[in-house]
């Protein structure tokens, strides 16, 4: 018998998988990982001593302490409502430990907290066979459920404070859970012990260069990025830039069929993030698949702002982006009637400028299609936590420095809306694991950051999410106050079910202002996926219904579910508004002649 034999037969424990096997080479990746601790701390550090990275944490901090403070006031003020809520919580530990007693005596105990269907930290069977991590698993969500019943219990708070204390919990709650820390997470500390620790020196190893990548903040490493490049497998439906302005690439994209619609297809997207999240590659293109349904397609890139644009607002993106947009394909194609798409913020932005539109009388524009759009910001989501004036001060304050928003910070935000799904398993793949990520395009798509102009995003912050100045019909635009009224076209306007930027119900809170036809639909999923949904790949499913009117919750009940993409469902849409065709047109005219081939340089320009 051989000595691997014996070795195998003398593993009986289960706590043999947590035990070092070989402690000399476990020291050694213990040093490794504390230098390679020490290379990421340096990476911090240096720019900062170097005056080219400073921290503005104070402010934000400030806030969550002062939204704490609020719930604690509500607690600590009644000595019998304090010791309630320290009862509810004692009495949960109780619980847990008479269960833990009694399933170690050999009796089938059902646990006092469970983990939300869906939720993948727990996966690991430890988690529910090894005593003391089943332990820690249920104290952790009996801790976090009180901790989140706090605040939705506390009477007295305004809706805004009560909004931001819970998102802020839900943070923390993420933070703790001890799926994100080696000892107290059974998979971690196994794969931990059968390494030796190598995964931890590989770990620090990452993190040092991603926050080296960041130039001395962490930039969160979610795919692998190398696989990619826009132009080449990403972004590479044929086409060319026939013109630009300060803020604006326009491309016209080539035909692939002989006869097209006679009314040219505008996309708007946001500026936020870059456009070819609609044309990720020839599988997932919106826009190859719509030219494929006969459109001629051109889209807005919009350039990556810096110092040069800190002044320029939606005034300027609306003459230099869309109007210049329309004005080249008329130069272009001779046509005056339009078909318009507008996506996220850049669907608000053709909003608003319909609107304005309508005002001087400019009716290019015959049909726009709103993916993911908000018009009324009264039921926007999450977003709002982080727009109240004091915060919008501090950001106007810190933007005003170099005359814009850094790229990394709008993206942080959209990540913590969903931290449990695009923050902690990228943490405990990346640093705690040392794995590298798997290439995924549309990751790299998310972390190809924009940054925000100033005056634009103040614009944005203060007249959508802080007074809803649209659809109140207090926006100022060009001396202008504009009125959804004025807006007569006809309006297709898709929500996705699970998005946690444009919530469904806040769509649809829009559509009321409009004053013409809105078709809302509904589709599965969320902010992106839910839009980008091609035929052939028979995802998710959409929802029609009647005229959106009344309350979300009452048209939903009244729905027919669809089974697979949207897409086909809004080509019939466009093709109800207007059949014409004309003969397959070349892309660029002899005033606007190709500058270069898409998707341009301004999408290149990275932070």
């Amino acid at each position: 018998m051989s000595t691997n034999d014996n070795d195998d037969k003398n593993q009986k424990s289960p706590m043999d998988r947590y035990t070092v096997r070989d402690p000399e080479a476990f020291a050694r990746n213990l040093a490794k990982m504390i230098e390679g601790a020490g290379k990421a701390a340096s990476a911090w550090v240096t720019p900062r001593e170097k005056g080219l990275r400073k921290d503005n944490v104070a402010d934000p901090m400030a806030d969550v302490v002062k939204t704490f403070s609020k719930v604690s006031e509500y607690w600590l003020s009644d000595p019998t409502r304090a010791l309630e809520a320290q009862t509810r919580l004692f009495s949960g530990y109780m619980s847990i430990w008479a269960n833990s007693v009694r399933r170690m005596s050999g009796e089938t105990i059902e646990n006092t907290a469970e983990p939300e269907k869906g939720d993948k930290r727990f996966r690991d069977p430890e988690w529910g066979e090894n005593a003391f991590f089943d332990f820690l698993k249920q104290a952790y969500l009996v801790t976090s459920r009180w901790a989140g019943d706090l605040v939705e219990n506390a009477d007295g708070l305004d809706e805004h404070t009560r909004h931001k204390a819970s998102f802020y919990m839900k943070q923390i709650s993420n933070a703790m859970s001890p799926s994100n820390f080696i000892l107290t997470n059974p998979e971690l500390f196994k794969e931990t012990v059968a390494t030796n620790g190598e995964n931890l020196v590989r770990g620090m190893q990452m993190l040092a260069e991603d926050i080296d990548a960041g130039k001395g903040d962490l930039k969160l490493r979610q795919a692998d990025y190398s696989k990619f490049e826009v132009g080449k497998n990403i972004a590479n439906t044929p086409g060319k830039v026939i013109a630009r302005s300060e803020l604006a690439e326009i491309i016209q994209y080539e035909p692939s069929t002989s006869q097209v619609l006679k009314r040219p297809l505008l996309i708007c997207p946001p500026w936020i993030n870059k456009f070819y999240i609609l044309d990720l590659n020839p599988e997932k293109s919106f826009v190859k698949w719509a030219i494929g349904q006969g459109h001629t397609v051109f889209v807005v890139s919009w350039v990556n702002p810096d110092t040069r644009h800190a002044k320029m607002a939606w005034e300027d993106y609306i003459e230099l982006g869309l109007k210049f947009a329309l004005d080249c394909i008329e130069e272009t194609t001779g046509e005056t009637k339009v078909n318009a798409i507008g996506y996220c913020v850049g669907g608000t932005l053709l909003t608003a400028a319909l609107a304005l539109m309508a005002k001087q009388g400019d009716n290019r524009i015959r049909s726009a299609t709103f993916f993911a759009t908000q018009a009324d910001f009264e039921y926007a989501g999450d977003l709002k936590v982080f727009v109240d004036e004091d915060q919008i001060k501090s950001l106007e304050r810190a933007m005003n420095e170099e005359g814009f928003l850094d790229g990394t910070k709008m993206a942080t935000a959209f990540n913590m809306l969903r931290s449990s799904d695009l923050i902690w398993p990228y943490v405990i793949n990346n640093y705690m694991r040392g794995k590298d990520p798997l290439p995924f395009d549309l990751l790299y798509w998310n972390a190809d950051s924009t940054r925000m102009g100033a005056a634009n995003h103040s614009f944005y912050l203060r007249n959508c999410y802080l007074d809803n100045s649209l659809s109140r019909g207090k926006m100022v635009l060009e001396g202008q106050k504009l009125s959804l009224g004025d807006i007569n076209i006809p309006i297709y306007n898709l929500a996705t079910k699970e998005d946690h930027i444009a919530p469904a119900k806040s769509v649809f809170a829009g559509c009321r202002y409009f004053g013409g036809k809105v078709d809302y639909v509904l589709t599965g999923s969320g902010h992106i996926a839910g839009v980008v949904n091609p035929p052939d790949l028979k995802k998710y499913q959409y929802w029609t219904g009647s005229e959106p009117t009344g309350s979300f919750e009452s048209w939903f009940e009244n729905v027919t579910e669809h089974p697979g993409s949207w897409w086909p469902h809004w080509q019939n849409w466009i093709e109800r508004q207007n059949t014409k065709q004309v003969p397959a047109r070349r892309v660029g005219s002899k005033k606007n002649q190709p500058l270069e081939d898409a998707p341009g340089s301004y999408v290149k320009v990275r932070v």
